[in-house]
């Protein structure tokens, strides 16, 4: 009899914490509501899909899906207005951006991996590509094994320069790894002779190859440091609440025509500010990821 009346007294206490935990508002769209302000990161330079162009506008394929979580948001916390709030973010602060709450959505080109789910929370994707490197025609590098005793270059905080760093050891390439602050700056290396590749995703740098005064000097390489991999927005960890809201806009957008029309407008038209064109038509695979969107968890 004594146990059963502890074990019902146990359960009177955590009865009401439980409900009150079950109804524990999202704190991200705490904030928003309170604030009428929601912040989204973007890159200063990561076309297609998250950049600033000379006028000070932020655009791209990413800003565009979040303009549409923007408006989900909004109509989810039956606001009259929300304003924006646009934050810069880099490869290295990115996470920390997200974590603190200064960012509420990241829009740009971010992996989902394992390792990142434990400390932020991932969008359905919305791309997905392999790493690969780009060098210049004239140095003849056709394969990973070519980059052995040379210097490269890649962006510190990615994915990319961490499968670098395991390739060098596994294959004991004895390369020189050179980190930069962002991809820009990591090309710029490769185009003056300072670096003789530069390692990061494979669509962006083909972007950078294409905005180059002459793309026909270098080479993106057919070798890959990885299978494909998914991109998608970043939210603060743990707020599903917030997550599914994002997810409800993104598949709103995905299994409609509008996602063919986002597509065309970024990666197989001229886009601003020089009329970059990547004419790179959306494969199968990702068709078959807009078509029936679900959480990458691999």
């Amino acid at each position: 009899m004594h146990r059963l009346a502890s074990a019902m007294l146990a359960l009177a206490w955590l009865a009401p914490a439980a409900a009150a935990a079950a109804e524990d508002p999202s704190p991200t769209l705490k904030k928003i509501a309170e604030t009428g302000v929601i912040s989204l990161g973007y890159r200063e330079a990561e076309p297609p899909f998250s950049y600033k162009t000379p006028d000070g506008k932020i655009t791209g394929f990413s800003m565009e899906l979040c303009d549409r979580v923007v408006e989900a948001v909004r109509k989810h916390l039956k606001l009259d207005t929300l304003k924006v709030d646009y934050v810069p973010a880099t490869s290295a602060t990115r996470f920390i951006l997200v974590k603190s709450g200064k960012i509420d959505v990241e829009c740009a080109a971010t992996t989902n991996n394992a390792e990142r789910r434990k400390i932020v929370g991932f969008s359905y994707p919305h791309f997905a590509t392999a790493t690969q490197y780009v060098t210049r025609k004239a140095d003849n590098i056709a394969k990973v094994e070519d980059l052995a005793g040379r210097s490269v270059a890649a962006a510190s905080g990615t994915v990319n320069i961490e499968q670098l760093n395991a390739l060098n050891r596994e294959k004991r390439l004895n390369i020189g790894v050179m980190p930069t602050k962002g991809g820009n700056e990591a090309f710029d290396l490769v185009a003056d002779g300072r670096a003789s590749a530069f390692v990061w995703d494979g669509i962006l740098l083909a972007a950078l190859i294409a905005q180059a005064p002459d793309p026909s000097v270098f080479t993106l390489s057919t070798d890959t440091l990885s299978p494909p991999e998914p991109y998608g927005l970043l939210v603060r960890h743990g707020d599903e609440e917030f997550r599914s809201v994002v997810n409800a806009a993104l598949k709103a957008v995905f299994t409609s025509p509008e996602i063919d029309s986002l597509y065309k407008t970024w990666f197989m038209s001229p886009i601003p500010p020089d009329g970059m064109n990547l004419n790179l038509p959306m494969s199968p695979a990702l068709k078959a990821a807009f078509a029936e969107p679900k959480d990458y968890l691999e």
